[in-house]
């Protein structure tokens, strides 16, 4: 199903077609995924903006951006998501000549995004396809007696990756892609800060 860019606000349009949908199909999601192969560890999570991250500045070694930044419905907040990403990473030291140390590259992040180009998956989107497109979340009701539930539909707000897209936006939110590919109808970079 495509979609525009909207013309409302962001903010609204990605609490109604991204949040709100989550949070109706989050029990369903989560049983499509996989567990976490150490359950023993103890990690914490938190909920954050992708906006505003609660993190420190040049603090991580590393940072991992799986299936957000396409949710955002503008080009600019896709930028200003990958740039706060990359605010949080260590940035790479340099040698007195200017040149990087390559005994401290500093922090790297991993972000996936959806593709574009996906002509041999289910969906079938390839180049020339809309971009902005609303995906639908079917969920199955659970298995009762009385056999009378129907499945639900809920669309949720993707914009779709073309290739070379995720590198240019990661150079505009000041960053340097240090390797980038596709894999499993996502487009994806690691990406380091630029000084």
């Amino acid at each position: 199903m495509a979609t525009t860019t909207p013309a409302q606000d962001p903010n609204e349009y990605e609490e109604k077609h991204v949040h709100e949908v989550y949070e109706q199909i989050a029990s369903h999601f989560s049983s499509t995924r996989y567990k976490i192969a150490n359950q023993h560890r103890v990690h914490s999570s938190l909920v954050a903006d992708n906006l505003s991250l609660p993190h420190p500045s040049s603090f991580f070694d590393f940072a991992i951006s799986v299936a957000v930044v396409h949710h955002l419905s503008s080009h600019l907040r896709r930028v200003e998501a990958i740039a706060a990403i990359l605010e949080t990473l260590r940035p790479v030291a340099k040698l007195e000549q200017g040149q990087p140390d390559p005994k401290n590259v500093g922090g790297k992040a991993l972000i996936y995004v959806w593709a574009l180009e996906q002509k041999t998956s289910r969906r079938g989107w390839d180049e020339g396809d809309e971009q902005d497109v609303m995906v639908p979340w079917v969920m199955k009701p659970h298995s009762t007696h009385t056999g009378n539930e129907e499945s639900k539909t809920f669309h949720r707000y993707y914009h779709l990756y073309r290739q070379g897209e995720l590198e240019k936006d990661v150079a505009e939110a000041g960053g340097h892609v240090v390797e980038s590919g596709y894999e499993k109808d996502n487009w994806w970079a690691i990406a380091v800060r630029e000084e």
